[in-house]
């Protein structure tokens, strides 16, 4: 009997392996390499462990999928004009807008080599991104620093050249290269150097207007300086 239920165990054990639910995804990769059949969604990732469970949205449809979403802009429904602690925490709903988090997007960069992918659209229903083949930042006690490179242009332009090598910035923790609080001036928090190519989490404003000088959702290399987007987003995955 006992060799009976061996059996039968055995011959059962592929099927309910394939059954088990994906152990603590790190990132939308792993969730995609678990079940390349998901949709684009909300999707529950652990980026520092058991204790430390965040939505996030994953692109499942963008040039093969498994992007991981840390920052979108698309309606105005959410305030990105916040201090550091929030940004270092992470605020908004993933299924709309939302930043992720500085500590959860470095304990990410710090596990695995990642690409980065910003999206972005403006009023007149034109789009446009750019990509880069290495994104990192460093700990907090090295002031989030960004790095990037690999750009690969999309029709965006490259609006990370300046601020690459530079730390976040936030209106109560100023941390650019300029004489000025870079992100009160420009009401946003970035990798701020003097001051700025983009400002994707600036002021979001409801159409393309120039009624308020250089204050807005940011890319400078595609629509300049003084031209708010209606969307954009930035995402990850990891280098294959």
């Amino acid at each position: 009997m006992m060799e009976l239920v061996s059996v039968v165990l055995l011959l059962l054990a592929p099927a309910l392996t394939s059954c088990l639910p994906l152990v603590l995804p790190l990132d939308c990769s792993d969730i995609y390499n678990h079940d390349n059949t998901q949709p684009s969604g909300v999707y529950t990732i652990y980026p520092i462990g058991a204790t430390s469970a965040v939505q996030v949205y994953c692109d499942m449809d963008s040039d093969g999928g498994r992007w991981m979403v840390f920052q979108r802009r698309m309606d105005g429904s959410v305030n990105f004009y916040r201090s550091w602690d929030q940004y270092k925490e992470g605020f908004g709903i993933a299924a709309g807008e939302y930043w992720l988090g500085l500590e959860s997007l470095f304990h990410l960069t710090l596990r695995k080599k990642y690409e980065l992918l910003v999206d972005m659209e403006d009023f007149s229903g034109n789009n446009a991104s750019a990509r880069y083949s290495s994104f990192s930042i460093e700990s907090e006690s090295d002031g989030y620093k960004l790095h990037v490179s690999g750009f690969t242009d999309g029709g965006a332009g490259d609006g990370l050249e300046t601020h690459n090598g530079q730390k976040f910035s936030t209106f109560d923790k100023n941390q650019d290269s300029d004489n000025a609080n870079c992100a009160r001036q420009f009401l946003g928090a970035f990798w701020y150097n003097v001051c700025r190519q983009a400002n994707s989490n600036g002021i979001y404003r409801w159409v393309a207007d120039d009624t308020i000088f250089t204050v807005g959702v940011e890319w400078g290399p595609w629509k300049g300086s003084n031209y708010s987007l209606k969307t954009i987003s930035m995402k990850i995955r990891p280098v294959q």
